[in-house]
């Protein structure tokens, strides 16, 4: 299957390194396609950051839509942990939109009681417990947690920035009584499989979680319904940067 992984922040090399990623778990025959947009924040780090990555989304999906439709299974993966422009993104396709964040939580409430997301800078905690009440899964989350480590300082993590992240996670299971650990972004991939060495507890990768949904529902030959508000964008001009983007 052809699955397009968005990067919604403009850093080549986070771009780069949550495809490399993705294809790690991807199964045989899965080919993976990591972009980004061409414009909009380098780090995704509040609500203004994300409203601009949200447009960002939807241009890629926009761009790339001859490429997901020569694949009947194709899929697509919003890589940052505020899913921004989701709702936007299942409007411009029929192929599956999976975003990081609500397949992290659902992952999770199959393998705990109840979990704890830790996640970059703090005040970014607010986006996910919005998403947290949105998806539904307010009674399966038991806390939300920032290091307030930029998002940019994941691209090249050392020894004590990740020892910074597990000191969070294990402060988290002992204080909200947790099972598991969600990671808060997609920079944090690649930690994964060290956390949950380290912890003794299942770690959940928004991004792995992300790419086997997505290849679930190919395998089952579901995709994004085009009845009501998924429906298909109104065809209508746009103006200005977005005239390119219209229907």
């Amino acid at each position: 299957m052809r699955l397009l992984l968005i990067n919604p922040n403009t850093t080549e090399a986070m771009t780069t390194g949550i495809g490399d990623a993705a294809r790690a778990v991807a199964a045989p025959g899965t080919t993976v396609r990591a972009v980004q947009p061409s414009f909009g924040p380098r780090s995704i780090e509040g609500h203004y950051d994300e409203t601009i990555a949200a447009a960002g989304v939807a241009e890629q999906v926009r761009v790339h839509a001859p490429w997901l439709a020569g694949d009947p299974r194709a899929g697509v993966v919003i890589a940052c942990f505020g899913d921004p422009g989701l709702d936007a993104a299942r409007e411009a396709t029929d192929a599956p939109v999976i975003g990081i964040a609500e397949a992290a939580f659902h992952m999770a409430s199959l393998l705990a009681t109840g979990f704890s997301v830790v996640t970059t800078m703090t005040r970014t905690c607010v986006i996910a417990e919005h998403l947290v009440l949105q998806y539904g899964f307010e009674r399966r989350c038991r806390g939300i947690h920032g290091t307030d480590i930029p998002v940019l300082a994941l691209e090249s993590c050392g020894e004590e920035t990740l020892a910074q992240i597990e000191d969070a996670a294990r402060a988290a299971l002992a204080r909200d009584r947790s099972g598991a650990i969600v990671l808060g972004c997609a920079g944090m991939a690649a930690l994964c499989r060290t956390l949950q060495q380290r912890l003794g507890v299942p770690v959940i990768d928004g991004v792995a979680a992300a790419v086997k949904l997505a290849e679930s529902l190919a395998a089952l030959d579901l995709r994004t319904s085009k009845h009501g508000d998924y429906a298909m964008p109104l065809p209508k001009r746009y103006t200005g940067w977005a005239e390119p983007l219209g229907w």
